[in-house]
């Protein structure tokens, strides 16, 4: 068996996929990040397409993750901890249905601890507001433009990089040290 046989795949939006795609950089058991887009009408759109908000995509991130290092139950509690699932179609500055947080299942399994880790987190008022995640099945993913892949590890210095997903990535290392690379 190859490791792409035993890794498994995971399809999240949680707003700007440069963000994303940084926080889960860094977690261990996770071997490739790929930013893109899913969830639209619209085959192969064009970032500036899913920006104007007009495909229906989300900018999402496709995570390929070893469920023997890290299960897909706890990549969600990364997911959930790294954005603010109560906003519908806004992360902070980001607005509109391309930033809406979602949870593209692959299998009946992702989608029933898609439910279980809302549930969980409601139960536990976790959150002041309601979750508004949707959890929608998978049906494509398109890759985004080269120039967005690993764009924090490319841009470090870029405004976006340094005041809003620097201080992701720090907050993420520090309340979830354990899941270090």
């Amino acid at each position: 068996m190859n490791i792409e046989q035993k890794n498994e795949i995971a399809t999240l939006g949680n707003g700007c996929f440069w963000c994303t795609e940084a926080v889960f950089e860094g977690v261990k058991g996770v071997s490739s990040v790929e930013s893109g887009y899913s969830g639209g009408f619209v085959k192969n759109p064009s970032y500036r397409e899913v920006c104007n908000g007009t495909t229906g995509h989300a900018e999402v991130v496709q995570i390929r993750f070893d469920p023997s290092v890290i299960s897909y139950k706890e990549i969600l509690e990364v997911f959930f901890g790294s954005h603010d699932p109560t906003t519908p179609n806004q992360q902070g500055a980001d607005v509109g249905t391309q930033y809406r947080s979602v949870i593209f299942y692959h299998s009946p399994f992702q989608k029933a601890q898609a439910e279980e880790v809302i549930k969980e987190l409601t139960t536990k008022s976790v959150f002041a507001k309601p979750i508004v995640t949707q959890i929608d099945e998978f049906t494509a993913f398109y890759k985004a433009e080269e120039y967005h892949q690993n764009y924090f590890a490319k841009n470090p210095n870029e405004a976006y990089c340094s005041y809003v997903i620097r201080p992701k990535v720090e907050k993420f290392r520090i309340n979830y040290s354990d899941k270090l690379k």
